[in-house]
């Protein structure tokens, strides 16, 4: 493989190898999932990619023709985000979620795999290699959320009122798609209408409030210290040095609680390090597999 110039010039030269099968849903679980799946007939290793809170599989759009090269790549909408099922007898724990993608990997016949996840992602991650760690080669986790606790009683017990979609979607606007945007990148001036539409597209239908107030109530927390100690898969940890939402005082930390870990900081880049800086994330992930 070499260096990034190379799987840039393979990707261009081989694209025939790499094949997308387009709008692939399956159900597990009583839930819709929804993923991409680039097959390259040369392949030997496998990235599965899990994008992060308020967000899709959108947010992988730049990193994926850099991975496609020369790994297969199973890009992934989480429930109940994107085009992935938006169930209300769905259970939004990470718990839950793990194993339902571990089933979906089960039925995709892939093991081995290397995982890839951005923020709420990456606690994904590390759920999966938790409860099944002879399916999980390595982890990849950029900028990932961890030592959130769970929900407050008080907002878990309003999620059950009839009313909480509606004040989650008005607080999702009050927030707005532009601030949440500046917040997440360092560099501003690459917010563009793609961006815009990619990251507001999701939002558009008011089954996803419904869902996010039950996820409200299901998530049970990140995984705690005593576990991460247990998680003994390599895990790549990349962060960017301006993050504002998971700072890079939580990625030292984590990578003191995970035993097989190793920390890489990307400068002049915020939180949403796939979108700002897909090159030099996949050089990153490219030289650490190579070691």
């Amino acid at each position: 493989m070499g260096t990034l110039t190379h799987i840039i010039q393979s990707f261009k030269g081989e694209h025939a190898l790499v094949t997308k099968q387009l709008g692939n849903h399956t159900t597990i679980n009583g839930n819709e999932i929804y993923y991409e799946y680039y097959e390259n007939k040369s392949a030997k290793q496998t990235f599965v990619l899990l994008h992060g809170f308020l967000s899709s599989s959108f947010s992988f759009r730049k990193m994926i023709p850099l991975m496609a090269a020369n790994y297969k790549v199973v890009n992934i909408d989480l429930p109940p985000f994107g085009k992935s099922g938006k169930s209300h007898q769905f259970k939004y724990s990470y718990e839950n979620m793990a194993e339902t993608l571990i089933q979906l990997l089960e039925n995709l016949h892939l093991g081995d795999v290397i995982l890839v996840g951005h923020s709420m992602g990456g606690q994904i991650c590390l759920n999966i290699a938790h409860q099944k760690p002879s399916i999980v080669k390595q982890i990849v986790l950029l900028s990932s959320s961890s030592y959130l606790p769970r929900m407050k009683k008080a907002m878990i017990y309003s999620s059950y009122l009839p009313f909480f979609p509606f004040y989650v979607k008005k607080y999702l606007e009050k927030s707005g798609l532009e601030a949440n945007l500046q917040n997440v990148v360092y560099n501003q001036k690459m917010i563009d209408e793609e961006m815009r539409q990619g990251y507001m597209e999701p939002f558009l239908h008011n089954e996803i409030f419904r869902a996010l107030s039950r996820m409200i109530r299901d998530r049970e927390g990140d995984l705690d210290e005593k576990v991460l100690k247990t998680i003994n898969t390599p895990c790549l940890l990349i962060w960017g040095s301006h993050d504002r939402v998971v700072p890079l005082s939580i990625g030292k930390r984590l990578k003191e609680d995970l035993p097989n870990s190793k920390l890489v900081v990307i400068n002049d880049a915020g939180h949403l390090i796939p979108e700002e800086k897909p090159s030099q994330v996949m050089s990153i992930i490219v030289e650490h597999l190579q070691n």
